[in-house]
């Protein structure tokens, strides 16, 4: 891009996913002004849909059109060219060009990778992995782009609508499926296929479930609130081989789990939850530099060629420093959530947006996007309540002695950690803070307590000197919600979205009255689907204002 270019600024976006539809959404407004032409890859043929409600798909309890996101047919209406069904196979960035598998050469001026993520195949005797080096990519190329895994029948990673069918077919039948992984994905396909009526086991290494999220106690209590669900855990198993059975169509599938210690897990579907990896094979091929995805910088920004870009599972983002830049392994990595994702989408936007407009780059035209902190996961499961977020694993006994500086002019705030636990009853709490601050948390099966704490720990507030108060939310006596700060007006509610109480009381008021209906005015409850209970309960509270009378300030 430069001060010579004639016409619209020519973008080429690969990835039609939440994140990749986001971008797309948000420079509708330069291709309807003729300031940018833009083409979008999607390489399924669907339009774009939430994938962290694929689970729930597959078990019955979200239907696709709850899911879509944004429709091919609303992007043509804007200007956009969206091709679905179609596989980008080669970047050549001399030319600047994509080549599709059908033949197509789409030119660009800047090129954008919103690829995402696709699932991990563990080592597992039995089941092959395609690997996915430069040489590899070089000869198998156009293959390794049009599938993520060739997996064995009766054996599936949910990570798309396929997989869901896959899934609901066993479900339906009330079969038994065998999840290997206890990561927050697997947990969630696990409860919802027990509540459908499917036979769930979950295999998994190590004495307790989301061991990146949770701390031993908390991962104790959950372990046993899964089998309380109807779920069965096998714990501290590493897995090792897959066995087979005779398919009546004469090939083979899934039969049973094989582990390290001698058991034989027998299902009619083995589910991998094993973590997922950024879909940075085009970048490998067309020599962009590469970590845990693809590098770019504050401005999301390739390292290695600065008309291409990268937002959302697939963009690894980290200050190219001298020292970086020779190193042979870089730390960080994508951040795995769907609103920091959009928040990549929306800044690229405008920063293109406003190059499209001058014709030129001109970079630096915006600010960086600010980088983000840590965010809660949530388990969404009916009947089991799981919120985490920052370093849980401290020990309440470790004390940490506070640090002077040399001339006494400074003294650190001590970590603080309050720790509560009812295992009979399925309950546990650990709050980590500084100088009264909320830096990490955990909350099992106290969904009251787990809201305000979240509400703390996004807006750094303090908590009350008596952590108790805290416990008694979830109590029998406890009336009402959290707190009042919890429906203040400023106070956000959709995390993924940015959308505050405010803003659903207006678009409730504008007779958007159901928790489906505020996801298309406002976006709120359309990411990790999280702040559903919290949008619930600002409507009802709307409702009750309404029905009393009282004036709704916002």
């Amino acid at each position: 891009m430069n001060a010579q270019r004639r016409g619209p600024l020519r973008i080429v976006l690969i990835g039609f996913g939440p994140v990749g539809a986001r971008f797309a959404e948000e420079l509708a407004p330069g291709v309807r002004a003729g300031d940018v032409a833009l083409t979008v890859i999607g390489q399924e043929p669907v339009d774009a849909y939430n994938r962290v409600l694929v689970a729930e798909h597959a078990t019955g309890s979200a239907q696709l059109a709850d899911m879509t996101l944004v429709s091919a047919r609303d992007l043509a209406d804007d200007g956009i060219r969206v091709l679905l069904g179609a596989t980008a196979t080669r970047i050549d960035r001399a030319g600047r060009t994509v080549e599709l598998d059908r033949g197509d050469a789409l030119p660009y001026d800047h090129l954008v990778l919103a690829t995402g993520a696709r699932a991990n195949v563990p080592t597992l005797d039995g089941v092959d992995r395609w690997r996915r080096d430069l040489p590899a990519l070089e000869k198998y190329g156009a293959r390794l782009m049009g599938s993520d895994h060739a997996l064995p029948a009766g054996v599936c990673a949910m990570r798309d609508l396929d997989d869901a069918d896959t899934v609901a077919a066993v479900v339906r039948t009330g079969g038994r499926i065998v999840v290997l992984g206890a990561g927050v994905l697997g947990l969630e396909t696990a409860l919802a296929a027990a509540r459908a009526g499917a036979d769930v086991v979950v295999v998994h290494h190590g004495p307790t479930p989301m061991p990146r999220n949770l701390d031993r106690g908390a991962g104790s209590v959950l372990s046993t609130a899964l089998r309380a669900a109807g779920v069965e855990v096998v714990a501290n198993s590493r897995a090792e081989a897959v066995g087979y059975r005779d398919d009546p169509t004469g090939g083979r599938r899934f039969d049973a789990l094989i582990t390290a210690d001698g058991k034989r897990i027998a299902g009619d579907l083995l589910l991998l939850s094993c973590g997922v990896s950024a879909r940075s094979d085009l970048a490998v091929l067309a020599g962009l530099r590469v970590g845990a995805g693809v590098l770019v910088d504050e401005a999301l920004t390739s390292w290695s060629d600065e008309r291409i870009s990268a937002i959302g599972d697939c963009a690894h983002v980290l200050t190219p420093t001298p020292e970086r830049r020779t190193e042979r392994v870089v730390p960080g990595g994508p951040s795995g959530l769907i609103g920091p994702g959009w928040r990549q989408a929306e800044w690229l936007a405008a920063h293109l947006l406003r190059a499209g407009a001058a014709a030129d780059d001109r970079r630096g035209l915006l600010t960086p996007p600010p980088v983000e902190r840590s965010s809660p996961v949530a388990l969404k499961a009916t009947g089991v309540d799981v919120v985490a977020v920052g370093d849980v694993q401290v020990d309440p006994w470790d004390v940490s002695p506070e640090a002077a500086d040399p001339c006494g002019l400074h003294v650190s705030a001590r970590r603080s950690i309050s720790v509560w636990a009812d295992p009979d009853h399925g309950r546990y709490v650990k709050m980590v803070t500084r100088a009264g601050v909320l830096s990490a948390f955990v909350a099992v099966g106290m969904p009251r307590a787990a809201a305000e704490l979240t509400l703390l720990y996004e807006s750094g507030g303090e908590l009350p000197a008596d952590r108790s108060v805290l416990l008694r939310l979830d109590g029998p006596d406890a009336v009402g919600a959290t707190s009042a700060d919890a429906f203040a007006p400023t106070t956000t509610v959709c995390s993924c979205n940015g959308v505050t109480v405010g803003r659903i009381r207006e678009a409730a008021e504008a007779g958007n009255i159901t928790v489906s209906c505020i996801g298309k005015a406002t976006r709120a409850g359309t990411g990790c689907g999280g702040c559903t209970d919290r949008i619930t309960a600002v409507l009802e509270r709307v409702a009750a204002g309404e029905h009393q009378g009282e004036p709704i300030a916002v």
